[in-house]
């Protein structure tokens, strides 16, 4: 059978047959390399496994440039990175959840808390030395009732915002991916010269939907320029609004005192900045680069329409279908980020929350004597924790630590594009009848290739599909005897 034949020299050995491991990939020199990219078991694309080289006589440096990260863009971990967001997936903390402080409330936490301290020590010397001031605890249980209500309805509304961010934020993925593909693999690449400026054409428009996701994650931060690192070479070459409104002072980076930087930390609201004062500030038109963005991809469908390299009206309709359904989906965000809970809902429920946490010492003062300054800290630390984390979750776009992490979302895509164009448009044919590939087209059942069946007749390669069928069966209980026909039986 096929299957006793030696493995391809292809994944291990290189271009030039020397049966080498995987390792010694990186001895060969870049003047054998090309031979070992134009691996002859696939004919029409390069090899995945022939990028073990040196890509300093691409970019100009020995490793590759980093696409936006946490790490590239602040260096090493320091403090800022414990307060602000949003969380590294890709690492990962063996402490127990009660135990962890990063992505905690706990900081923001510690001013209102310390004042509650203040406040109910106060109350309880009062009590104690001066007259007494306990009531009765019927108030706390008509008022825990109504404070229930509202820290749910609070909570509940909260991360229904960050579910319905993170669900747009999928589906724009997925609106890119269908976009990429259909661009790359739908797209034809002319003979000679037009051959090359097509590829270059496609690459563009991939490295446009790529830009176009990185710029409505700057949108929704109101980030509205394209200067930004991980923008500015994807739409550098594009005539748009942000780049006209640009000036060369908004590379400089905002100065902030160090105490409205510890403010901002603690989470102090008269700390923290409008975030739209930078909109507030132009004195330009700044347009909407997420859709600028678009209409250029559009432009580039009606091109390959008109020049025919896309010749299928299914795959263009396909293309101008996911076009739009990336605007749904920045439309869609811009209404999470634009519609948040009814300013009237917040202030209620903050002065509901604290007017039950400073009423709270007066009934705790009969029954829990000095403990009452420890049980109303416990207890404010729940309930304001809870008013706190729908406060942090109501924005799903932002940088607090709990936010959804765009910038790596962003990064994982861009990813995702690269490995899609690393390797030139595969032939459905090529990869079907490449014996060195083993194409094991009727496996578990036969370890044949696909070249041993293309020389048996139909009625055997159809008995064999049905043979399939039976052999996927569960086997028999011990003790009878199975009438599976085992798998030698079946394969004639």
């Amino acid at each position: 059978m096929a299957d006793d034949g030696g493995v391809a020299t292809g994944g291990a050995g290189g271009g030039a047959g020397h049966g080498n491991s995987h390792g010694d990939m990186h001895d060969i020199s870049r003047a054998a390399q090309p031979a070992f990219l134009n691996h002859n078991s696939r004919k029409s694309t390069l090899s995945k496994t022939g990028f073990d080289e040196n890509i300093a006589g691409y970019s100009g440096t020995d490793t590759p440039i980093s696409f936006g990260t946490k790490q590239a863009r602040h260096g090493a971990p320091d403090i800022t990175d414990y307060f602000v967001g949003p969380r590294d997936l890709e690492k990962h903390s063996k402490l127990p959840y009660f135990l962890q402080m990063h992505g905690s409330i706990l900081p923001k936490m510690i001013v209102p808390l310390s004042l509650i301290a203040s406040w109910a020590s106060l109350i309880t010397c009062l009590h104690k030395f001066v007259t007494p001031l306990g009531v009765s605890t019927l108030l706390l249980t008509v008022l825990g009732f109504v404070v229930g209500l509202a820290l749910s309805f609070r909570s509940s509304t909260a991360y229904e915002r960050y579910s319905e961010g993170r669900k747009t934020w999928s589906a724009l993925v997925v609106h890119c991916r269908n976009l990429s593909r259909y661009i790359w693999i739908h797209t034809d690449e002319r003979e000679g010269e037009l051959g090359k400026q097509d590829l270059l054409a496609k690459v563009t428009a991939m490295n446009l939907v790529l830009a176009f996701a990185v710029a409505l994650k700057h949108k929704l931060r109101f980030e509205p320029f394209a200067h930004y690192a991980d923008i500015t070479d994807l739409v550098g070459h594009l005539d748009t609004f942000a780049k006209a409104a640009h000036k060369e002072e908004h590379l400089k980076s905002e100065k902030i005192s160090p105490w409205k930087r510890v403010g901002g930390y603690l989470g102090l609201s008269m700390a923290s900045s409008n975030p739209r004062k930078v909109l507030k500030r132009a004195d330009k038109p700044l347009g909407n680069l997420p859709l600028e963005i678009s209409a250029y991809l559009s432009a580039y469908i009606e091109e390959i329409v008109n020049n025919g390299t896309m010749k299928s009206p299914t795959v263009v309709g396909q293309m101008l279908t996911s076009l739009s359904a990336l605007t749904d989906s920045q439309a869609a965000a811009e209404r999470v980020l634009t519609t948040p809970l009814p300013v009237g809902y917040n202030i209620l429920i903050s002065q509901i929350v604290l007017l039950y946490v400073y009423l709270l010492p007066f009934q705790l003062l009969e029954s829990l004597k000095w403990v009452t300054i420890p049980g109303t800290i416990a207890a404010a630390y729940i309930i304001l924790g809870l008013a706190s984390i729908g406060n942090e979750l109501e924005n799903p776009f932002g940088d607090d630590v709990n936010d959804l992490p765009l910038d790596q979302y962003c990064a994982d895509l861009a990813k995702e594009l690269n490995v899609m164009m690393s390797v030139k448009t595969p032939k459905f044919g090529d990869f079907v009848k490449d014996s060195a590939q083993h194409n094991k087209v009727l496996w578990p059942l036969s370890t044949s290739g696909y070249s041993e069946w293309a020389a048996r007749p139909e009625a055997d390669i159809r008995s064999a599909l049905r043979a399939k069928v039976i052999a996927g069966k569960p086997s028999a209980p011990a003790g009878e005897k199975s009438r599976t026909p085992s798998l030698k039986e079946s394969v004639v």
